[in-house]
């Protein structure tokens, strides 16, 4: 039997008036960075036209525009359905150029200080590294174009152990589907959202769990969202929390149509589900971005005993999920990253400079964390180096 905890009043204005004005500042920043890494790429198409027999002027109409164009992209918000295609004919392209853009910048920075001390030591006159800057750009499109047109939409299916200490004999062996940060939106359609599901359905799961981000923004992709979700198969049914960026348009509208496909959304608040004789408390947390989230709430009601699996859109609850006695917390929000170094994702990424748990499991305590690294995108949609992930976590007892 559910029980039901009463939903937190919605941010004040004034709240959300912060949040706005964050919003402005960091577009700013992000569109001064955009400024700065489009000088090397002025500099590198500048050396492409001359060879090509163009004027040298084309570097700079080539990077004004993209700096222009980024300036429209990031104010289309939020995601809609009609224009989709255009949109994405349009982005894709500009995504590959804006993220090669960023992926130049080192190397032409270090190509510009080494020049001097180069021409020091020849003799020579001192002259801007003659094609570094065009190289950098060129290496940077086919990486980046790999990146957003290959290596996003290769997902995986992984079975994972997860060792929980005096976890209940019975439940040893449950099978736990878990899909997070699916993004479903105008750069990531249903029909691969479709295919996620139907991949962790094949693993027979005994339950199946999301771990929010099930949109990019806005409402018209909610019902593709809720076909994607609606899909999943699992004996003890399907259970969801959200995230941030299902606020980033109507929360409360996702929650119905979700609620209307049989899908358990739990908003600070758990249900009682039996396995083979054994209880557990599933229960999950309210986005913590707009300050939704309530663990003790969600964990008030559950019965003695019973072993919990708490989902937790943002892994930094686990402290407190920790705390409050939680077995097995199920998170995602930090795409491990999305950008990571390869073979040593959980150490060299993204996410390293703003997560302590950003990928894979961690204990505390007496409590186990599994933070996904997603299978959609945010932001660019770029992945390097952390693959999409549909993760199937098989209980068992003891120490990881």
């Amino acid at each position: 039997m559910a029980t039901v905890a009463s939903e937190q009043d919605v941010p004040a204005s004034g709240e959300q008036a912060k949040r706005i004005a964050r919003r402005s500042r960091f577009m700013r920043v992000l569109l001064g960075v955009t400024a700065l890494v489009h000088i090397p790429v002025a500099l590198g198409v500048g050396e492409l036209a001359v060879r090509l027999g163009w004027p040298r002027l084309t570097g700079v109409i080539w990077a004004a525009a993209g700096v222009a164009l980024f300036a429209t992209r990031v104010r289309a918000t939020p995601d809609r359905r009609s224009g989709s295609a255009l949109r994405a004919a349009i982005d894709v392209p500009f995504f590959i150029h804006w993220c090669a853009a960023v992926w130049a910048l080192v190397p032409s920075v270090i190509g510009t200080l080494v020049a001097p001390v180069v021409s020091l030591i020849r003799g020579t006159p001192f002259a801007l590294p003659t094609g570094v800057y065009m190289w950098s750009y060129l290496s940077g499109l086919a990486v980046c174009g790999y990146g957003i047109l290959v290596r996003r939409r290769l997902y995986r299916v992984v079975e994972r152990e997860v060792a929980i200490p005096g976890l209940d004999a019975r439940l040893v062996g449950m099978r736990i589907a878990h899909l997070s940060d699916l993004h479903i939106g105008g750069l990531t359609p249903r029909s691969w959202g479709l295919a996620w599901s139907r991949a962790a359905n094949e693993r027979d799961p005994d339950l199946a769990v999301v771990t929010g981000d099930l949109v990019t923004s806005g409402t018209e992709f909610h019902e593709d969202v809720a076909d994607v979700i609606g899909e999943l198969r699992a004996k003890m049914g399907v259970v969801v929390s959200l995230g941030n960026h299902d606020y980033f348009g109507d929360g409360e509208a996702l929650t119905s149509t979700l609620r209307t496909r049989g899908v358990s959304v739990l908003r600070n608040e758990g249900r009682v589900l039996e396995w083979q004789g054994a209880r557990l408390w599933v229960a999950a947390i309210d986005d913590t971005w707009t300050r939704r989230d309530d663990v003790p709430m969600a964990m008030r009601d559950r019965p003695d005993g019973a072993t919990t699996i708490l989902l937790a859109h943002d892994p930094g609850t686990f402290n407190a999920a920790s705390d409050a006695g939680a077995e097995l917390v199920l998170s995602g929000h930090t795409h491990g990253g999305q950008i990571a170094m390869p073979f040593v994702q959980r150490a060299v990424s993204l996410a390293m400079f703003t997560y302590p748990y950003r990928l894979g499991l961690y204990r505390r305590a007496r409590s186990v964390l599994y933070v996904h690294p997603g299978l959609g995108t945010t932001g660019p949609p770029l992945r390097l180096g952390v693959a999409p992930e549909v993760t199937i976590l098989v209980l068992k007892r003891g120490e990881n």
